[in-house]
């Protein structure tokens, strides 16, 4: 049960709000803003999700630069609330195409509407967009998806070897095309993060990828769909090593800890033919959630040093190198890695010819940042920062910095090696086909390097 919910700005601006039960003051927002935007609490950079402030309980997530909040005075599950404005966030995006200021703004009698579907008085309802599509009658007015930012969405799946179109993230679910014609598409989104721990040596201690296949429907009559996954998949962690590991078809087998579907999927050929069937809902869902902790390729190979340069100085050198094909490119790029509290300056050299790459030092929490805008496969870069110390350091220098994090999106490429070999439609669309797209893309969740 929640009291209230709204969706604020990254200025802080009120876009929706919406007061359920009338428990808590209406001046909530903008203290929930002033929490957040000066966090001191616990020696955090920034909010935890759920915080309490003179007893009452708030709960929000960031999704593409927004902050969807909810708040409530009494006890509940904080993973059900963080949940349910996830799920909200979802359902907003489905049927605006286009989750952004400009369209909430623009949709504000819609995004009332789904909202008062959703929610009744503080209880959650449905978070289906197939079931809302009986209840919610508003159309969407469409925002120009040419106006979203370039590190948008719809520009993650725009590398490889053909061009993705950017409506597959920014087209509602509900609107059609002009002249009243529907385009019959299918996307599926093959989404892996990655969570790697690396030792002073550069061995992996610790590794596991979280992934999900998500789909996204345009086709009428919502047909049966069969999708085939790589026919050596196994599920369960006793099945052997994997990475080094090759099988007849030369790839090496894939297999998964464990792994959940979706409740319209069936599985009555898996075992046989690796083969799900489905007719999917409308909106976004995930087909399947799977969870891998064998060995596996990691993407990037991290090392950090830091030495001692003289009085009051230190040295950092910082490689990066990527482990893919080079017809691969990985975009936003950022490592950080902490620095001993005396550090009072930090100089940066770059390789020479370098493109794209900034350098940073935050001197508020000693850290230093390096963000690159691509990295092309089978290439490495380095990065030098010479360091100068308030006092003399009594200490071990590489147990008073780092350990050095990483993150990175790579379009059109999994660790896993998990595919999807063919997307058929059991459906007959007389003279044309409709359009299949499969994607995948690699994020990094957790992904340090120690010194």
């Amino acid at each position: 049960m929640i009291s209230q919910f709204f969706i604020l700005s990254q200025r802080g601006d009120n876009i929706v709000f919406r007061d359920y039960r009338g428990e808590v003051q209406k001046g909530s927002a903008e203290i929930f803003f002033r929490k957040v935007k000066f966090w001191e609490d616990g020696g955090l950079e920034e909010a935890p999700p759920v915080f309490n402030v003179d007893g009452v309980n708030y709960f929000h997530v960031k999704v593409v630069g927004l902050l969807f909040v909810a708040t409530t005075r009494v006890n509940v599950s904080p993973s059900f609330v963080l949940e349910l404005l996830q799920r909200i966030a979802r359902v907003t995006k489905d049927y605006l195409g286009v989750l952004n200021e400009d369209s909430l703004r623009k949709n504000f009698v819609l995004v009332y509407e789904l909202l008062d579907e959703v929610i009744d008085f503080g209880y959650v309802q449905t978070t289906s967009t197939e079931l809302l599509k009986s209840y919610v009658f508003n159309e969407p007015l469409v925002v120009d998806a040419a106006r979203l930012p370039a590190l948008g969405p719809a520009s993650i799946f725009a590398q490889g070897t053909k061009r993705m179109p950017g409506i597959a993230v920014t087209k509602s679910v509900v609107a059609t095309e002009l002249g009243g014609r529907k385009r019959e598409e299918i996307f599926v989104d093959i989404i892996e993060k990655i969570s790697i721990t690396f030792s002073s040596s550069g061995y992996i201690l610790t590794s596991e990828i979280d992934g999900t296949i998500q789909m996204k429907s345009y086709l009428t009559g919502n047909p049966e769909i069969r999708l085939a996954l790589n026919e050596d998949l196994a599920i369960g962690s006793g099945q052997g090593p994997v990475y080094g590991h090759r099988s007849s078809s030369g790839l090496g087998p894939v297999i998964l800890d464990d792994c959940n579907f979706h409740e319209s999927v069936c599985l009555d050929s898996f075992e046989m033919d690796k083969t799900l069937s489905l007719i999917p809902p409308d909106g976004e869902f995930p087909v399947m959630n799977y969870r891998m902790t064998q060995e596996f390729r990691p993407p990037f190979r991290v090392n950090a040093l830091i030495e001692e340069a003289g009085s009051l100085k230190a040295e950092v050198i910082l490689k990066v190198r990527a482990e893919f094909a080079s017809t691969i490119t990985a975009n936003t790029i950022k490592v950080q890695m902490p620095l001993p509290q005396f550090t009072t300056r930090v100089s940066f050299e770059l390789e020479p010819g370098s493109v794209g790459q900034t350098t940073d030092f935050k001197e508020a929490n000693k850290k230093l940042e390096w963000s690159l805008k691509k990295i092309v496969g089978g290439y490495e870069h380095t990065l030098r920062a010479k360091l100068t110390f308030s006092q003399e350091s009594h200490g071990n220098l590489t147990k008073e910095a780092g350990p050095v994090s990483m993150t990175f999106t790579i379009p059109m490429y999994n660790a896993s090696r998990l595919q999807v070999k063919y997307l058929q439609i059991a459906k007959k669309f007389g003279t044309h086909e409709p359009h299949r797209w499969v994607r995948y893309v690699t994020q990094a969740n957790s992904y340090v390097a120690r010194m």
